[in-house]
Formats: structure tokens, sequence, C-alpha cells
């Protein structure tokens, strides 16, 4: 169950239920073990417009404790490591650093995200993502304001650096310039793990359209501050 909520987000009870098959007593029981355990806690779901009459809703999220559970391709080592260079290099040298450890990642996606229209283009990075550990969805844009979607939504359930990357945002930047590019449209980073959020989102946009509402158009090569806590706004 820790696992299907690391690779679906924030999910309410029901959701849970019917993807693992399992009655509402199973669920509950199952919840109230993780919960005990620090490896999940609830928030109110998020709700656009009017959200009408009843109780918010309340899911269920991976905490720090869980994603630790799950194997990680980072240690406190690389954090020492990135503290090291910043105190003898300076910022930018952190800036290179992260665009070098992207070249990489960008070079092996390359061929799978050349062809076809960007809806397929953003599926093919997400499994390409999927493939290195970060359990990537992509889909159409959540319509926001009432406005009819612009473009397609990428999401990332899992990041393997959030640690990492919640001290030294460089590296969330440089991932961003990297999707630009190989989408060869703007994007925008909506959330990151590294910041507290529960997935890593990135908006991209259609070509030829605006920016949903809400939704502050900046080209990927925007620098992120540690004051800006990694998010792209």
């Amino acid at each position: 169950m820790a696992r299907l909520i690391l690779e679906l987000g924030p999910s309410t009870a029901a959701t849970l239920g019917g993807r693992l098959g399992l009655t509402p007593a199973a669920i509950r029981r199952h919840l109230d073990n993780l919960l005990a355990e620090g490896l999940i806690e609830t928030r109110t779901a998020r709700t656009y417009g009017n959200r009408g009459r009843g109780r918010p809703a309340k899911v269920f999220v991976i905490t720090d404790a869980g994603r630790s559970a799950f194997e990680h391709a980072y240690d406190d080592l690389a954090t020492n490591a990135l503290r090291f260079l910043a105190e003898t290099a300076g910022p930018e040298a952190i800036a290179e650093f992260a665009r070098r450890q992207v070249s990489d990642l960008e070079r092996r996606y390359a061929p799978a995200v050349a062809r076809g229209d960007l809806p397929g283009r953003v599926q093919a990075l997400a499994e390409a993502l999927s493939a290195d550990g970060y359990a990537a969805s992509a889909g159409p844009a959540p319509a926001i304001g009432g406005q009819a979607e612009s473009g397609e939504q990428l999401c990332q359930h899992h990041c393997p650096v959030a640690h990492v990357a919640a001290e030294f945002p460089q590296l969330c930047e440089a991932e961003t310039e990297a999707f630009g590019r190989l989408l060869g449209t703007p994007v925008q980073r909506l959330a990151t793990i590294a910041h507290g959020d529960g997935i890593c989102t990135t908006h991209v946009t259609s070509i030829g359209k605006a920016a949903p509402a809400g939704v502050v158009e900046i080209p990927v090569t925007t620098e992120v501050t540690p004051e800006s806590g990694g998010l792209l706004t």
C-alpha cells in the first residue's frame, strides 16, 4: 500500500481500496498501521473552484520516512560533497555540476521523445523516467478556473535525490531545463517533492497555446535560488 501511495501521490482510502481490491475495513487497518509507523500522513485534498458542501476529502501521502523505506540513489556522502563544492567553488559550480549530471539523462531520453505529437512525447518521457525509478505519469493538464486544459502534465511520484535537492535546488532547475529542451516547448515546474509537495509536477505548454490561468510563463533557463525553495514560481 505504501508503494501504491508513492506511485499515485496523494490518495483517498476509496481510491486505494479500489486499486487493491480490499474492503474498507482492511484498508483502514493497513492505513492505521502505516500512520502509526510514520510512513504516511494525512492531508486535506486540494480543491479548485467551488467544492460544495460536506467535509473536505482526506488524502494519504507518503512521508520522508516512507520514502526512505524504498531504495534511494543517494546518501549523506552526496550532500556533504555538494556542500564542500559550494563552499570551495561557489553556487555556480553546483549549477554546472547539476547540468552535467542531467546531460546523461537528456542524452539517453532524447531518442525516445524525438518523434510523435506532444502528448505522446510527454508519455514517452514519463516512461523513461519511470524506468529510472521516478514512478512518473503523464496526461492532459487539468482544467483550472473553468478553462480547458492547455498542454500536458508530467508527474514524478518518486525522486531518488529529494533530500539532496531540498538543499541544492539547482538539481531541480537543471532537470526542468532538460525537460524543456527534450520536448521543445516551455515547461513550468509547479511542485517538487524536495519542497515538501507530494509529487513533482511539471506543466508542459502546448506549442502555440498560452499557459493556464494561475501559471506564470517562465523560461526554462530561469535561475532557481535557495530562497525560491527549488520551485519555478
